[in-house]
């Protein structure tokens, strides 16, 4: 088996090799990247100019399968949106749209197809079986496979997305990128759950996180602007949106994160309850609810829309609070309560921190949450600028006496992804 996977292995080396032997014969000498996130009817892409990081183009294939799809496709330089209505049968059908798009002479960023060195594929689960982003291969596809069970939702969209591409693309080298690669340098004692051992060896039950792209690309940037090191730095990232996860990062690595077995454990989402006595579920079943009816409320109804009946958009919720509603004021107190718990927690564990990163949806764009997840976390050297705290983008939000750095920095996960890409394909 090891002289087959050798063989396998070089086989692509040498693919890579003649892929851009002819690149550089046709005088392409810029990397582009397409990041390819597939969903069970939906796709999404991104063409990205890796010399300065540029998004060429974009778009979602939609309705997959399904009677109307469609796809949306953004000319990004010349801020042009084209729709273009098209039966797609499968996600192969999708693939060779988005790519007639992309060298279409009209609405197009390409002249061909062989401008693209790579194709980076977001994969939600690699459970223990990839700690990093890695090239696809026939025994990478196996594994993945293999971790389906785990995110059974997920990851087989994504694996059609990739087997569709090589389809089309067979020589153009591909690359996975996963979710739960950037946890898996937790140590034992962070991810085990205090089951019978043998939950975890049979049936490899243990907490996996998710967000790892975006936590891992928050992490590295925070580094960059506070002209460090990562591995000189404690830093814990916040990733609060519909789906929201904090991450204690030391030294570069994930040391802990409040995502669990599945994105359901934690703060409290969107329509997620996050974390709970676990009591709860055989409860509700033994009073007469389904397994799949609990697993409905759980990861459906619940979270903050469940507890404020209003909204699970955090901007309907603030506007329904700050018009007198206590249920969505309760809500957002729970959500911002919860999260500074894991911060103070974290900054425990790692036995220190440098900087908290807040990111994604909620965490870019909300202001006041961040405040008031920050409020009481000055005995640790946490404190905003008010003033500070109300601009956008990339900032150090920080108050001038704050011993902590507080930053808000976009995330930019296909930027990651393609990131990966180039260091694999090109490394």
């Amino acid at each position: 088996m090891g002289d087959i996977a050798n063989q396998m292995a070089l086989s692509l080396i040498l693919k890579i090799k003649d892929k851009i032997i002819a690149r550089k014969q046709k005088g392409i000498k810029t990397m582009k990247i397409l990041v390819i996130n597939a969903g069970s009817s939906s796709l999404k892409y991104q063409l990205i100019n890796m010399d300065n990081h540029e998004v060429l183009a974009k778009g979602l294939c939609e309705r997959i399968g399904i009677d109307g799809s469609n796809l949306q496709h953004t000319n990004v330089a010349r801020d042009e949106k084209t729709k273009i209505e098209k039966p797609m049968k499968d996600h192969g059908d999708a693939i060779a749209m988005v790519i007639d798009a992309l060298v279409d002479e009209k609405i197009g960023v390409i002249k061909s197809m062989d401008e693209i060195g790579a194709v980076g594929h977001r994969v939600v689960h690699g459970a223990e079986e990839f700690a990093d982003s890695c090239m696809v291969t026939d025994a990478v596809m196996k594994a993945l496979e293999k971790c389906t069970p785990l995110a059974p939702l997920h990851n087989p969209p994504n694996i059609i997305g990739i087997e569709a591409c090589k389809k089309i693309m067979p020589n153009t080298p591909m690359v996975g990128v996963f979710d739960t690669a950037f946890h898996q340098s937790m140590p034992a004692k962070a991810f085990m759950y205090a089951l019978p051992y043998e939950c975890y060896e049979k049936d490899r039950i243990r907490k996996y996180g998710f967000h790892g792209t975006s936590h891992k690309y928050v992490s590295q940037k925070a580094a960059e602007v506070l002209g460090k090191k990562p591995e000189d730095l404690k830093i814990i990232t916040c990733h609060l949106g519909n789906g929201s996860s904090i991450s204690a990062v030391d030294g570069g690595k994930c040391v802990d994160t409040s995502m669990g077995f599945t994105p359901l454990d934690g703060v409290p989402m969107g329509t997620r309850t996050g974390s709970m006595d676990p009591a709860v579920v055989t409860y509700l079943i033994n009073k007469g609810m389904s397994s799949k009816e609990v697993d409905s409320l759980m990861n459906k109804q619940s979270g903050v829309q469940g507890v404020s009946g209003v909204s699970s958009d955090f901007r309907d919720l603030t506007a329904a609070a700050n018009d007198g509603n206590d249920r969505a004021r309760l809500a957002l107190d729970m959500f911002t309560y919860q999260v500074k718990k894991y911060i103070g927690s974290y900054a425990a564990a790692m036995g220190g921190v440098d900087a908290v990163v807040f990111t994604a949806g909620v965490g870019e764009n909300d202001a006041a949450t961040r405040a008031a997840i920050v409020d009481g976390l000055e005995f640790m050297g946490v404190k905003i600028d008010d003033s500070k705290n109300r601009t956008r983008g990339t900032v150090d939000i920080s108050a001038d006496e704050a011993a902590v750095k507080t930053l808000v920095i976009p995330t930019n996960e296909e930027l990651m992804i393609a990131i990966d890409t180039q260091r694999l394909v090109e490394g």
